[in-house]
């Protein structure tokens, strides 16, 4: 169905409405939207993420401490409230053309679409499809679209490798770590791209689906002794104090599976995966380091 923004969001936006409209997919269905805003807001780290790997500018942005590797894009921008809860006093000042959100803003879409045109970018548990919609949309209203093309192709070609390395390499099993306590994620969850699209078998297949995981204990990784285990760390991915993931998985139960005792136990970048994940550089550091540890090239 094809989502139609509301009229009051479109008032008094003459740049906007003057300008040449182009159709694209969103989380909400497709929407047609004006090309090159010149003033934009983005409320949401991957698409923050995959703008800036476009070469797009922002205008303003949520007050949020990102990943490293997005400090450039978002330093000196100004900040129009948070992830949760936007200044629409701010907005309003601004003006803007565009307002861009999803993910942990997405609650904020209908408010924020009163403000101006407002696109719902969430990304969904087929991340890896959704991540290159996205781009390949950014790359329509933003006249970026060689640009968008270079980088799916980019993203292409990292998924092809990947699953060459993971070819009979084993199963593994995704574990988050948060404050002690660990959970599993499966094909369907927010990480669960990792087995579906890399095609790396599931140490588990019986997970619950769903996008935040499911808890389990020292004795079920024991018991489903994976090849490999892959580690999201989330205190470390939101700068909080506390158990690093590798602290909570020094336990003998994890020290007797198979991904310990062949040093198999990897430990993602966990900022770009948590908090911008769906974002094509997010994306691509990711692919990376899966790679590199599927062939040995890592010491993590």
């Amino acid at each position: 169905m094809k989502v139609t923004l509301p009229m009051l969001a479109l008032a008094g936006f003459a740049t906007t409405a003057a300008a040449q409209q182009v159709e694209v997919p969103t989380f909400a269905g497709p929407v047609d939207v004006a090309t090159s805003p010149q003033r934009v807001v983005a409320f949401d780290l991957a698409a923050i993420d995959s703008l800036d790997a476009l070469g797009v500018t922002v205008d303003g942005v949520p007050d949020f401490t990102p990943p490293a590797y997005l400090a450039d894009a978002m330093d000196g921008i100004t900040t129009v409230g948070t992830l949760f809860e936007p200044d629409f006093e701010a907005l309003a000042v601004m003006a803007p053309d565009l307002i861009i959100a999803g993910g942990r803003s997405q609650t904020q879409v209908d408010a924020l679409s009163r403000v101006a045109p407002t696109l719902d970018m969430t990304i969904s548990e087929t991340v890896i499809d959704d991540a290159i919609a996205r781009v390949i949309a950014y790359g329509q209203i933003f006249d970026k679209a060689e640009a968008a093309a270079t980088l799916t192709a980019d993203l292409d070609t990292a998924v092809t490798r990947a699953q060459s390395v993971a070819a009979g390499k084993g199963r593994a099993l995704i574990l988050l770590t948060n404050g002690g306590k660990i959970s599993a994620y499966g094909e369907g969850s927010r990480f669960g791209w990792i087995h579906s699209a890399l095609n790396i078998p599931q140490a588990y297949p019986d997970l619950t689906a769903g996008s935040h995981g499911e808890a389990v204990s020292f004795e079920f990784v024991a018991e489903v002794d994976p090849d490999w285990i892959f580690v999201v760390d989330r205190g470390a991915a939101i700068g909080q104090k506390g158990e690093a993931a590798a602290v909570t998985l020094d336990n003998p139960l994890v020290a007797e599976t198979k991904a310990a005792q062949q040093g198999q136990i990897v430990y993602l970048d966990s900022a770009p995966l948590y908090l911008a994940g769906g974002g094509i550089q997010s994306l691509m550091g990711t692919i990376a380091d899966i790679t590199a540890a599927l062939q040995g090239d890592t010491d993590s």
